[in-house]
Order: structure tokens, then sequence, then C-alpha cells
């Protein structure tokens, strides 16, 4: 019995939901005539055609050069599809002719049928209300008649293709093999339109008859009760079909229930997922077929979706179907009785042409004949022994095969490829045999999610199979599901975090594989289901992983590229301080978007990396950029991009000033100098001479300052000595004076503690006094009120700078309110002075510079 199942409610050919709840809504602007109104598509099948709407309303020059079946758009797997059906004057995506092929279609696209109606593609979204509302819940098609030994068929899934090669029809070949080839290979489907069942045929050879009428080039609709022919008489049924009210949510996970007519029944469950192939018959019922008996018991429940992706593929050399005379409206001739003939097989035919010849009345004739019969039956015996001799290799692996021998069989075709490498036969039942013997061990190592021993069967199985390309290529297939598999399973599920840098690149890799061929990657997947029947339900498993993975894509990865491209903007407009918030935005926004803190820590250490270089501290740079690494392109990027063009040090200069700073943090200054002196030349060679000078200067004030020691003023030369000394640069030296320096330490701290007390002591006479007005300003002379307040600022200021300065020689913290106190009394000042200087043309330049004197103080 074979399995067809599936895991979503959601299957291929409904409208995509994305996770949000949105659904997938499909805009063609016209591009070149703005006369024609928008298409808005929100169905998963679009029909394109002459006399399809809303084309049959266009202008007769328009649609002139539309064919009747021109082409579908549809909706598979979270993605948007355009397929050419084999039109007269051909389709194009964004100028690429698609005549008979299948593309899919991005946002931006230009499509443009028959060479005169261009539309542009608009793919947007838009907010699920939460019922889907109206839907079927199932389709029934019951046979006509009962003598026709024909099983019902429930429909749950939809679209369903109506095929000769599909399970549901392939299994009557044995006792009605004509009818059977009546149905063409893509015969008709039946699709979900707004929630209403249609069938549309596909170009069929003998065609599909709705209440005894033939169908055109439209879908129709089907009613309860309507009567639904394919091929002819044979496959005739009555449509009847339940209705239901989904559930609001319609991504959780479900498994399809058996209808209460088919759970009355035994029920044979066709296969969906393993594809349309001529092989499939034989492989549904491999004894021959149930008797019509047998098959009105039995209801053959059709569980998964078929897929647009192989419903619209137009075959470049199809096979063609046999004939049915009745479904093409011709009468057969009567006989002498006024009966119709029974139309005849190949091998009656051939038959009744051999009786007509042996029924000849002429002796001499009949000799002839009997001569050249004899001669062609011995003819035909070597031919036949031939044959029989020729085909044992085939034999004897068809016989390994029956008897479960597969490995064994596997080899012998291998060995038989080398003799006869051509043999179509040959390989086909090697393929069979590999993928029979291996494919179990294979899906058992991803159960277990042991990934390499996985890739290690697949490995050993393309090594046992060098000469046939056939299984190659299916063992590639095989090998892309366990990377599909390994990469699902082993970042912990579906639902797992989206690692920014990580999965992004795996997931489009992955995508890029199947996107680069999506139909032919099906058809192969679905052979290897056809042939292993274990590896059914893991590829439908692998299927619902990848329509998440390509959900995840339009959602997840369309984010990272907008935040990427965010990062870049924001970088060349220097401004990497927007970018926190940026990133708040984003980790709120998208929740399973990982590796948001990556980012914060990157961007804080690009940040102090380009002030340090905006700054020029060589020493420190050259340390933070040995130090530190970067773990995200945009940043990692944009550092190479500032050694480039020189914002930051070469790597050989780094190198060589670590070494000099080394050397003379260790108390070894000739070292150091020596080194400094051979720093190569470049962008940064001017910021390296100035440190070497600087270096210079230390060794010069530290003798000085040696030979000071217990004199007068040592303390002064101290305190200006550590203040010229580079807290990152100068710690030999800074440790050389520490004990020193905490000796004089506490006394100079309080000195400029009283410093500061003076100045605002002095601010607040000011303020309490009034501001210097413009009226003293402008005075002839130099007033007394003037020259007071002008003395309580200076004096003010010159405190105030006296004591921070001491504060910033010991590198010790400034008080907060001494800060805001320098601050304001500053800004005092040079308020002051500007306001004098625009007097300079209105009172005389004697009296202006005695009254900078008096402000001079203040101004710095």
């Amino acid at each position: 019995m074979l399995s067809r199942q599936t895991l979503h409610e959601d299957s291929p050919g409904v409208n995509v939901s994305s996770p949000s709840g949105e659904e997938v809504v499909i805009s063609l602007k016209p591009v070149s005539h703005p006369e024609l109104a928008a298409i808005h598509i929100t169905d998963s099948l679009f029909p394109i055609g002459r006399t399809e709407p809303p084309f049959d309303t266009y202008p007769q020059e328009l649609a002139v050069d539309l064919s009747r079946r021109h082409a579908r758009i549809f909706c598979e797997y979270g993605a948007v599809y355009i397929a050419d059906l084999g039109s007269k004057n051909g389709t194009t995506v964004n100028g690429e002719d698609i005549r008979q092929k299948t593309r899919r279609l991005q946002d931006g696209d230009t499509v443009c049928f028959g060479g005169a109606l261009p539309f542009r593609v608009e793919l947007g979204e838009r907010a699920h209300s939460g019922n889907r509302g109206r839907r079927l819940a199932s389709l029934t098609l019951e046979p006509e008649r009962a003598d026709a030994g024909l099983q019902p068929i429930v429909v749950t899934h939809f679209p369903f293709l109506i095929s000769k090669a599909d399970a549901a029809f392939a299994r009557y070949k044995t006792e009605q093999p004509q009818q059977v080839n009546y149905l063409s290979r893509r015969h008709a489907h039946i699709f979900q339109k707004s929630g209403e069942p249609y069938v549309e045929d596909l170009g069929s050879t003998n065609g599909t008859f709705l209440n005894g009428i033939r169908l055109d080039e439209h879908a129709a609709r089907l009613q309860r009760g309507d009567t639904l022919a394919f091929g002819g008489h044979h496959f005739v049924y009555k449509v009847g079909f339940e209705e239901e009210q989904p559930e609001a949510d319609p991504t959780v996970t479900t498994f399809a229930k058996l209808p209460p007519a088919a759970a009355a029944r035994g029920v044979d469950i066709a296969n969906a997922n393993t594809g349309h192939h001529a092989g499939a018959a034989a492989s549904a019922h491999p004894a021959g077929s149930a008797s019509a008996g047998s098959n009105a018991d039995k209801t053959t429940f059709i569980a998964a979706a078929d897929s647009f992706l192989n419903i619209f593929c137009v075959d470049p050399a199809p096979q063609p179907d046999e004939i049915n005379q009745d479904a093409q409206g011709q009468k057969p001739e009567a006989t002498n009785d006024g009966t119709s003939p029974r139309v005849k097989g190949k091998h009656a035919a051939l038959a009744s042409a051999v009786k007509d010849v042996f029924a000849s009345d002429r002796p001499g004739q009949l000799r002839r004949t009997l001569l050249l019969s004899a001669a062609g039956i011995a003819m035909l015996v070597v031919v036949v022994l031939g044959i029989h001799l020729s085909g044992a290799p085939e034999r004897e692996i068809k016989e390994l095969l029956a008897d479960g021998e597969y490995a064994r069989a596997a080899s012998l075709s291998e060995e038989y490829l080398t003799r006869q490498p051509e043999s179509v036969a040959i390989k086909a039942y090697g393929t069979e045999a590999l993928l029979r013997s291996m494919v179990p061990d294979w899906l058992a190592a991803l159960q277990k999610r042991n990934y390499d021993q996985a890739d290690a069967i697949i490995a050993a199985a393309r090594d046992n199979s060098r000469r046939n390309n056939d299984v190659q290529a299916l063992l590639g297939e095989l090998q892309w599901i366990g990377n599909l598999e390994r990469f699902v399973v082993g970042r912990g599920g579906l639902e797992a975090p989206i690692r920014l840098y990580v999965d992004d690149n795996k997931i489009r890799s992955l995508l890029k594989w199947w996107d680069e061929d999506a139909v032919g990657h099906q058809r192969a997947l679905d052979r290897v289901a056809q042939m292993v029947p274990e590896f059914r339900e893991p590829y439908a498993v692998a299927l619902s992983h990848l329509r998440k993975v390509q959900s995840d894509k339009a959602v997840y990865l369309a984010a990272i590229d907008r935040l990427q491209a965010t990062i870049v903007e924001e970088l060349n407009q220097d401004r990497p301080q927007s970018l926190n918030e940026i990133f708040n935005e984003y980790a709120d926004k998208y929740p399973r978007l990982a590796g948001m803190d990556t980012l914060r820590e990157d961007l804080r250490r690009y940040i102090e990396i380009r002030d340090l270089a905006g700054a020029q501290r060589l020493g420190p740079l050259a340390s933070k950029l040995s130090d530190t690494r970067l773990s995200t392109p945009p940043f990692i990027d944009r550092v190479k991009a500032m050694s480039a063009d020189g914002r930051l040090p070469p790597a050989a200069l780094i190198s060589q000033y670590l070494r000099a700073s080394q050397a003379w943090n260790g108390g070894n200054s000739a070292q150091a100098f020596a080194a400094l002196e051979k720093l190569p030349e470049g962008p940064w060679s001017d910021v390296a001479a100035r440190q070497l000078q600087h270096k210079k200067e230390v060794i010069a004030q530290f003798d000085a300052l040696q030979k000071a020691r217990g004199s007068k003023g040592y303390e002064d030369k101290l305190l200006g000595f550590y203040a010229m000394l580079d807290a990152d640069e100068d710690t030999y030296f800074i440790r050389s004076i520490d004990g020193d320096i905490r000796t004089v330490r506490d006394k100079a701290i309080k000195r400029a503690e009283d410093m500061m007390a003076r100045a605002q002591t002095a601010w607040r006479r000011y303020r309490d006094n009034g501001a210097i007005a413009g009226a003293q300003r402008l005075e002839a002379g130099v007033s007394n009120e003037f020259r007071a307040q002008a003395r309580l600022l200076a004096d003010a200021a010159g405190e105030a700078n006296r004591g921070a300065r001491i504060y910033q020689d010991l590198k010790a913290g400034y008080p907060p309110q001494w800060a805001k106190l320098q601050s304001e009394i500053q800004a005092e000042a040079e308020l002051q002075r500007r306001s004098m200087l625009e007097l300079q043309r209105v009172i005389e330049p004697g009296v202006l510079k005695a009254k900078l004197a008096l402000l001079g103080g203040a101004e710095k």
C-alpha cells in the first residue's frame, strides 16, 4: 500500500502565508499602456489567455498576440512562479524568453506576454484576517458505472493532477490498458479558486468532459452532481464535495482525516509526493490490480497536494497518447448487424492482416506466402534468440531485484556497465538497486542525527556507481536533502533563532541550489520516492522544512539585507552612534534574529578604533588593533577600508611601533628610539615622528627632574613632568615618580581645592553685584564699578583655571561642582570679551584696550 501524506494544511497551491500572518498579494502594473488597470491576484492560480479576464476586455490590437492558453501565474512553496504553456508568441521575464519554461518571479520583475503586453510585478503582503472562510473539506469522484471496476476518489488537498502515470489511474493499466492510455500524462487538474472547486483541461489529447461538454481552454467550476469524464467514456465520475469552516490559525501542523465515506470503505491511499512518471503505475500494484468487485469496496484517498510546478511543466518532446475516436466526436463504422465494432489493438490488427493474406484463393500466391513466412519465422527465431541472450544481464539484475538482493544487483549493474556503458536498461535497474540498498541506511543515519555517517553513505554510493550518471544525479539530490536536515535539525528546529552571518548564508546556499531548477529537483526526488517507499514520508517532511526555510528567507533574510545596507550607509556617513538605536529596533521587530549582541560589541570596538585614529593616538591605537578581533562582516570590511586608505596605520608600522613601546615601557629608551627611527614611511610617519619627539622630551625632563630633587620648586617641576606623561604610553616613567607624586598629591589637591573655593567666592560677589552691563561697557572711561566687577571676574577665572590645572597635572578626578563652576565663569568671561570687541568702532582704542586688560585674566 502506498502512503500519500502531508504535514501542513497550507499545502502547495494555496495562498502563501508568512509567519507574521500575512498573505502574498501579486500585482501586475501595466508598463507601456497606462490606460489599462492594474491586475491584482489573490488566488493561488491565475490564467493568462486571450479569452481570460481581464484580457478578454482589452482592445483587439493588444490581445491579438495572446494565445488562448498562454501562461499561468501560481504560488508554490512560498514563492511566485510564471509558466509559459507553449504560447505562439512567447512570454519574457526581464527580456529573457521563457517559452515552455517555468520561472520564479521577484518583486520588480517585468513580464511581457506576446511581445505587446508588458507588466511590472509587485509582490506585497496583506494582513490576514485570522479566518480563511469557506473552503473544501474534500471532493469526491464517485464512478458513474458500477461495472467499470473503478474506485471512488476522495481529494482532500489541492491541486489534484489527473494523469495516466498517477497511481490513482495507473492501477487499472493491467485490466484496461487502452482506457488508461487514453489519458494524457498531464490530462487535467482540479484546484480551488476562492474556496470553490474548479477543473481545467491541460490540453489533453482526448479531452475532459463536464456534463457531456468538452472543456475548452477555460477552467470550469464544479457543482455537486456534475458528471466529470476524462479521456472518453470509461473514467466517468459523479462530483460531490463537503465544506468546512477551518480553524483561525492555518499554520498549525495537522494530519488529514478520512472523510466518513472513505472511512466506511477499505481505504487505498494513493501517493502524491512520488511524482507522475510512467513507471508509477507499475510500482502502485506490482501484482496487478484488484478486481472490479473488490475495487467497489475501496476508495482512493488523495491526502496530499500535487505541485503546480509539475502540473504546468511543458514536456519538450511529449510521448503521443492513443487517440480515442469516441472522445474526438467521430462515429465508428457500423457492422453488418448494426452494432459498432470494437476498436482493434495493435496485436489484433496484425492478426487480421495475416488472416487476410492466408485467406487468398490464389494457389501461387499462397505458396509464395508460405515460403516467405517460413523464412520470416526463421529470421524471427534468430532475432528472438539474440534478444534473449543480449537481455541476459537485465534479466539477472531484475531477478536479484525481485529477490530483494539490492546490493548484489547494484554491484552487478556497475560491472555490466563496464561492457555496456550506454545501456539505458542496466542503468535504470542499477539506479533502483543502489537506491533501495542504501537509502534505508541513509535515512536511519539522518534519524539518529548522525549526519557525518549519512554523508559517508552517500560518498560510498557514489564510489560504487561511477559509471551510472543517472544515479549520480539522484545521489546529489539526496545529499541536498541531508544538508537541509543537518541545517534545520542541527540548529534546533524550524523555530530556532536565525544567527546573523551564520544561518543566513547557509539558507542562501541551500535555496540557491533548489531555486536553480526547482522543477527538476522535485522530479528527481519524486523518482527516489517512487523507487524507495521508505523515502516518501521523510521527503514530505523535507518539503515542509523547505517551505519554512523559504519563508524565513522571505522575512528574516530580507530584514538582514536591509540591516546590512543600513549599517554600511551609517558607517559611510560616519554616524556609527545611530546604529545602537537601529539594533534595538531590529531586535524588537525580529525576535528570532540572533547575533544583535555581537553587532553591538563590534560597534563599540569600531567606535574606539575610529576615535583613537581621529585623535592620532598611535600607541593606544596600535594596541587596540593588535588585540581586537571583530566578528561581523560590515565592521571587518570597514576597518579594512580604513587601513587601505591610510586612516589606520599599516600592519608593518603597528608591529614595529609595538616593539618600540615594549622597549620604552621597559626603560630601554635607546632601543625604543632606534625602533622608532626605523618605522616605515607612510601616512602615519608624521604621527610617529611626533611620538619620537615626545619621548625625547620626556627623557630630557626626567633627567632635569632628577637633578632638581631636594631643591626649591621641585614639587612644581614634579607636577609639571607628571602632567606631560601619557598614561597609556609612558607607564615606565609614571611608575618611576609614583612615590614622589603620592607624597605631594594630598598637598597639591588641598591647594587646588583652596583655589577653587576662592574662585567660587569671587564669582558669587560678581553675580551679587550684577554682571557688567552694556552701559558700563559703553562708558567713555573706566569707571570704578567696571574696574571692580572686571577684577572679580578675572580673579574668579584665574583661580578656577589654576585649580583645574593641578587636578589635570595629578590626573585626579575633577569634582563635578568645580567643573560646573569653571564652565560658568569661562562662559561669562568670554561673553564680556566678545561684547567689548564688538564696540571697537564706538569707543576710543585706549579705553577699549584698558577694559580688555582688566578682563585679560578671564579670557583664558
